[in-house]
């Protein structure tokens, strides 16, 4: 397999298994994402991947541009239930709010995706052989989604 292609799929996969336990060790997943569970989980993270000191910082700006691109799709509504709602509120489903609402969600990932990229090659490359088996190894262990 040619070396962009394997680094980009590893790299892919790593992003999916962070994202998963940022996502995955919040104790209610209808709770806002705080600064703090970030932090917990980072904390988690580097102590099981025993992370030196520059390390930590790239896993941190990792952790704030995942967070940043979360409140980006997340958008401005406090509840993603009450938004999508309104949008079957009347005889007929709201398509237009629907579209607004897919495009407002797309141009978040757009606009913040490249530097979750870039923040997850900097974090992954960073990390000795060693430490990058054991992420390639978690990843492999997981079964389904996020091991469910």
């Amino acid at each position: 397999m040619k070396n962009w292609i394997r680094t980009t799929l590893i790299t892919l996969f790593s992003f999916s298994l962070l994202t998963g336990a940022l996502a995955g060790c919040s104790r209610d997943h209808h709770a806002d994402w705080s600064a703090e569970d970030s932090a917990r989980v980072r904390d988690k993270i580097a102590s099981k991947l025993d992370l030196d000191a520059t390390q930590k910082q790239k896993l941190t700006v990792l952790g704030d541009q995942l967070l940043a691109l979360r409140k980006g799709v997340k958008g401005d509504s406090g509840d993603p239930r009450t938004e999508f709602s309104t949008l079957i509120s009347g005889a007929t489903f709201d398509r237009t709010a629907a579209q607004t609402m897919l495009d407002d969600k797309t141009k978040a990932l757009q606009s913040e995706g490249p530097q979750v990229i870039t923040a997850m090659a900097d974090f992954y490359d960073s990390l000795n052989p060693e430490q990058q088996s054991e992420i390639r190894e978690k990843l492999q262990r997981r079964k389904g989604w996020f091991g469910h």
